[in-house]
């Protein structure tokens, strides 16, 4: 085991005890610093730094709970946090938010797994698509020019706000409902069989297994969005598992979660790879995320999806904005 993983392994034990009492503030600095010193803090670790982003904690508790109750990409808000905020480097930013939404999604893909209902036989042909995108999308990352990559996160985050504002929240949108004339004469010329899910609470899934080649082109597009800006996946997969598909809701966003969990272990695993990544931003947020993505999956269903997707839609929008004028503006 290289030093990487050792320091995670140390920082992951430490945060156990020590972050709860600095971010109530029962704890301060100083006495944190010595606590820290005193342990097998590997060498090199900058632990004044560490201590000094301790904020990033309760930040990152915030946005898993609104990510995971609104049913959105958590990446959406670490990335930019982590380049407007924090100061990271676009590429820096992306490799600890696909880092961070490794460790968030846990709980959901979990659930989903335990639930039964995930369409494995769907995932393993989107996940041909997805994964050797994700990969080459998170080497771009590291190769394309600041400025370039910039751009292409905040022209992203620009898309990725429209689609939550025009597109219907997931257990609202007709199965099928914009397969289109061809789709659906290829549909009908083509028996492809039917695919049953049964879920472990008794419920029957039954439906057409889906044409195959758009929805691996679509993960693809998605995948290596996803390695370059650390979102998008997600969203491509599931609106087109509904409305392309027909898979029911559940089971489209179930098979989208798992997806993007592999997708994007890969796609972190790359960045980690390519460039030392920012342990001392991650070892707050990936307890942050893991606290409030308990929090957000139990707060969830009393919030109302719709108006919380399109309200994100528009904050997404927004700092899209901020994130182009920031470039061409200086």
């Amino acid at each position: 085991m290289d030093d990487r993983a050792v320091g995670a392994g140390h920082l992951v034990a430490v945060l156990g005890v020590g972050v709860p009492l600095v971010a109530l503030g029962t704890l301060d600095v100083g006495t944190a610093g010595s606590l820290l010193t005193s342990l097998p803090v590997p060498a090199g670790f900058p632990v004044d730094q560490f201590l000094a982003h301790w904020w990033v904690f309760p930040a990152s508790i915030l946005f898993s709970m609104i990510a995971l109750s609104s049913g959105v990409s958590g990446a959406l808000f670490f990335s930019p946090f982590f380049i407007l905020v924090v100061g990271l480097s676009p590429a820096q930013a992306i490799g600890a938010g696909l880092m961070t939404e490794v460790f968030g999604m846990g709980n959901g893909l979990l659930n989903y797994v335990r639930q039964r209902v995930v369409d494995y036989a769907t995932a393993k042909w989107l996940l041909l698509g997805a994964v050797p995108s994700v990969v080459v999308g998170a080497l771009a990352a590291h190769y394309v020019p600041t400025t370039l990559l910039t751009l292409a996160f905040g022209v992203g985050l620009l898309g990725l706000g429209a689609f939550l504002v025009y597109y219907e929240p997931p257990e609202e949108c007709v199965p099928g409902e914009e397969e289109g004339e061809y789709l659906e004469r290829k549909r009908e010329n083509t028996d492809r069989g039917e695919t049953v899910i049964q879920s472990a609470d008794g419920e029957t899934f039954r439906y057409d297994v889906c044409w195959r080649p758009p929805g691996v082109m679509l993960a693809t597009v998605g995948g290596f969005v996803t390695g370059l800006i650390s979102a998008g996946l997600p969203e491509i997969t599931t609106t087109q598992l509904i409305v392309r598909c027909r898979l029911p809701p559940r089971v489209a966003i179930a098979t989208s979660v798992f997806v993007l969990a592999i997708a994007a272990l890969a796609g972190a695993i790359v960045h980690a790879l390519a460039a030392t990544p920012v342990w001392y931003v991650v070892a707050w947020s990936i307890p942050g995320v893991l606290i409030g993505g308990t929090i957000g999956t139990r707060i969830g269903k009393y919030l109302p999806s719709d108006l919380m997707e399109r309200a994100l839609g528009v904050v997404f929008v927004g700092v899209g904005l901020i994130v182009l004028g920031s470039e061409l503006l200086v």
